[in-house]
């Protein structure tokens, strides 16, 4: 049985990691944590960490050891810089509280890129992680902006995976708030689909790491997986409807409407893992089998695993990618907007030194 340590930094992180949990312990209503065990598919620790006591205590499902507050009173306001030196500041107590945990196959940080707490703590999390457990890849869920969310989010973000891919973490897999913009309702249920959309998917591929299949996928595989193209991508996933072939939810996963981020796996794809699920009388085999190896002439080098289970197929698409277009428009609108803050701050500062040239050579009269 694989060791798999969860992290979830910051709010962000946090919450998905919330929904993990609250997945886990079946969804058995509000004191489900008191009195049921998690039920997670391996060995699973999970942590919450959060410089802000208030997120962590809005958590539901997640039980009270499993959740660190790193001290700065309620926060680091969105600030990375701050958010650094706290991670400085506080890195044995967050080290010590992980090696408690014992030792790991894996790990996967969730992270909002663009907040301030966990988009700080990521990437020198990362090097720590690398730097104690040798053997156990780091993947890192970053979580991308709605875009309207201001230019210090949009400026975290654009810092925050670029100080990511230099701690070369065993890849990154992106989600994108503003691609998933297609759930309906308010923004806080949009955000809660959201967090339960990632935590699924990641229990679905941390489930098949951990099983027995026709087919197999296995922890060496998603290692080299990862490491194609430029070591970031992102998860798809399918659902068969009644009508649906094995082959027509296999090319379903990689449709657009099923991606976490936005990006055509065709011309952007390097190399693939595809788990699917499902009762043996919807699996053919052959057809499995046909179908990877045409999307491997496309795709690049495909692996594909077969779990036996009750139910219609379902599919996991797990990829890293070559090229991504979406992420360099994210950086160009960053920039624009520091740009313009730059300005802004500008003027500010000289009509403000203007106002105060007025009594330059005058002194108060009392």
């Amino acid at each position: 049985m694989l060791n798999i340590l969860v992290l979830g930094l910051g709010q962000c992180g946090n919450r998905i990691l919330d929904a993990m949990n609250r997945e886990a312990f079946g969804r058995g209503g509000a004191f489900a944590k008191y009195y049921t065990r998690q039920k997670f598919p391996a060995s699973v620790k999970t942590i919450a960490i959060n410089t802000a006591i208030n997120d962590l205590k809005g958590l539901v499902d997640t039980r009270a050891k499993d959740r660190l507050h790193v001290p700065h009173l309620h926060g680091v306001g969105a600030n990375r810089t701050l958010g650094k030196r706290v991670f400085e500041d506080n890195k044995e107590i967050i080290m010590s509280e992980i090696d408690k945990r014992g030792t790991f196959d894996l790990i996967f940080i969730i992270t909002s890129a663009a907040g301030g707490s966990g988009s700080s703590f990521a990437p020198l999390l990362v090097r720590e992680l690398k730097e104690t457990y040798t053997n156990a890849p780091v993947i890192c869920i970053a979580v991308l902006p709605f875009r309207e969310e201001g230019s210090i989010f949009l400026q975290n973000a654009a810092f925050c995976l670029k100080d990511l891919v230099e701690e070369k973490p065993a890849g990154v897999l992106l989600v994108d708030n503003q691609y998933l913009k297609k759930y309906a309702g308010d923004i806080k249920s949009a955000y809660d689909k959201i967090n339960t959309t990632t935590a699924r998917r990641l229990l679905f591929l941390i489930e098949a790491l951990n099983s027995e299949m026709l087919m197999v996928t296995d922890l060496g595989d998603l290692k080299t997986v990862m490491n194609g193209g430029i070591g970031i991508g992102t998860m798809g996933f399918y659902e068969a409807s009644k009508d649906s072939t094995i082959k027509s939810a296999i090319l379903g996963s990689l449709k657009p409407s099923g991606l976490l981020f936005p990006t055509n796996v065709y011309k952007e794809g390097a190399r693939a893992m595809l788990i699917i699920k499902g009762d043996k009388k919807y699996l053919d085999l052959d057809l499995i089998t046909k179908t990877i190896e045409e999307l491997s002439t496309e795709v690049g080098q495909v692996f594909k695993g077969v779990l036996i289970q009750k139910g219609r197929p379902r599919v996991l698409s797990l990829f890293t990618l070559n090229s991504v277009p979406e992420l360099e428009k994210l950086y160009a609108t960053a920039a624009e907007a520091i740009r313009f803050e730059k300005e802004r701050q500008n003027q500010s500062k000289s009509q403000l030194d203007s106002a105060f040239s007025h009594i330059e050579d005058l002194e108060p009269i009392y």
